[in-house]
């Protein structure tokens, strides 16, 4: 297997905290499964997990496994309003994740509410973070995103030195705003995550949920498309992000080490550009914090 593709790969952990994804119907990982698939996935030349501290137990389980030769990125939560001493939480918030994942340094930590940083005090936080790669207890800091125009207003302020946003063959912002070009010639790392749009884009049309049927003729578009590619919606999604040479990591869950491998194996297939009708801007769509309202 060329280790350049699955190189490419970062694990999302978020299964392994939480039970979570439209398409999953088995639950929160097991602890086995979970020591498994890292080990697979190490083995597979994959380097890189993505985290949160938000991500129920993922952090404890990760630190009981034995993650110190992997580079780790967790997010922040939201600064609680109440909060006097910026600094003091976001060390302490730090110092209790290295704790449970038992590491002494993060890879990377993003805000997972990067609006906080243009707030009063996003200045403070700026610095706090700062203060902790001064220390050597994170080596980059960054945001993560839901939009690309989150981007516009911090760009001119921050140093940021990873980013990691939503990118799929349905979302395309990151691509046509431009931002995923500027990042890249600015030396930004960009990670890239639903990439099958939290499992909706890897359904089969009779198992898709109710509500997504007002976008049929997308849905028939794609299935159209796949058959005459002959591409399964794995290798459709991945070949598509993994062509884009701007991306550093792409972020992909698993439940078990059977998807893992599948993801493996079509990491490496070779995907023709998806036609631009496939791709949307609906947010109703292609937002899944927006699906629950549909």
């Amino acid at each position: 297997m060329g280790v350049t593709m699955s190189s490419r790969l970062a694990l999302g952990t978020v299964q392994f905290g939480l039970p979570y994804g439209v398409a999953n119907t088995s639950g929160q990982v097991s602890l086995y499964e979970v020591a498994a698939i890292l080990q697979q996935a190490w083995a597979a030349g994959i380097d890189t997990l993505d985290t949160a501290i938000a991500y129920g137990e993922s952090e404890q389980r990760l630190g009981e496994i034995g993650v110190e030769k992997w580079r780790v990125i967790s997010k922040l939560p939201a600064v609680p309003a109440d909060c006097t001493d910026i600094r003091g939480w976001v060390q302490e918030s730090v110092k209790c994740s290295l704790q449970r994942l038992n590491i002494n340094c993060l890879y990377g930590l993003l805000l997972h509410r990067s609006q906080q940083l243009l707030e009063s005090r996003g200045n403070d936080l700026y610095l706090a973070l700062m203060d902790l790669k001064d220390q050597g207890l994170i080596r980059k800091i960054g945001v993560s995103i839901y939009d690309p125009e989150e981007l516009d207003p911090l760009w001119p302020h921050f140093q940021l030195d990873l980013v990691q946003a939503p990118f799929n063959i349905l979302d395309r912002r990151i691509e046509t705003s431009g931002w995923l070009t500027r990042m890249h010639q600015a030396g930004t790392e960009v990670h890239v995550r639903s990439v099958f749009l939290q499992g909706l884009l890897l359904m089969e049309a009779e198992r898709r949920p109710e509500k997504f049927k007002r976008w049929q003729p997308l849905w028939d578009r794609w299935d159209q498309w796949l058959k005459d590619q002959v591409l399964t919606p794995v290798q459709a999604c991945l070949g598509f992000v993994m062509s884009r040479q701007e991306i550093n990591r792409v972020v992909v869950g698993v439940d078990n080490r059977k998807q893992l491998q599948e993801i493996l194996d079509a990491a490496e297939t070779r995907v023709p550009t998806p036609p631009t009708t496939l791709a949307i801007e609906d947010l109703d769509l292609i937002n899944p914090s927006r699906w629950s309202i549909l």
